[in-house]
């Protein structure tokens, strides 16, 4: 099966919620592809930028990637922020 890489780049979002009972929301992505799992930085408010770029091997049945936003709390667990689900497309060549 062919192998090759996929590179993506986060730059941001807008618009979050403050999950947090006091303090600003301080936002992370779980970016999954199969079982290839990374995390961003944690950013800081309801609109923060990234421009984080992440290497995945794929092989030619790699089908989406999901990007999972989570809210980074220090005394509890992370709170689920939200969820976005893209369409890999398979570019290899065969020759």
């Amino acid at each position: 099966m062919p192998r090759g890489t996929l590179e993506v780049l986060l730059v941001g979002c807008k618009g979050l919620e403050d999950s947090d009972f006091l303090g600003s929301v301080d936002p992370y992505v779980v970016l999954t592809c199969r079982t290839q799992e990374q995390k961003s930085s944690i950013g800081s408010g309801s609109g923060p930028e990234w421009n984080e770029t992440f290497v995945f091997t794929i092989t030619g049945d790699v089908t989406e990637l999901t990007l999972k936003i989570m809210d980074k709390d220090t005394f509890s667990n992370d709170d689920y922020l939200g969820e976005a689900t893209s369409v890999v497309f398979s570019l290899f060549i065969y020759i």
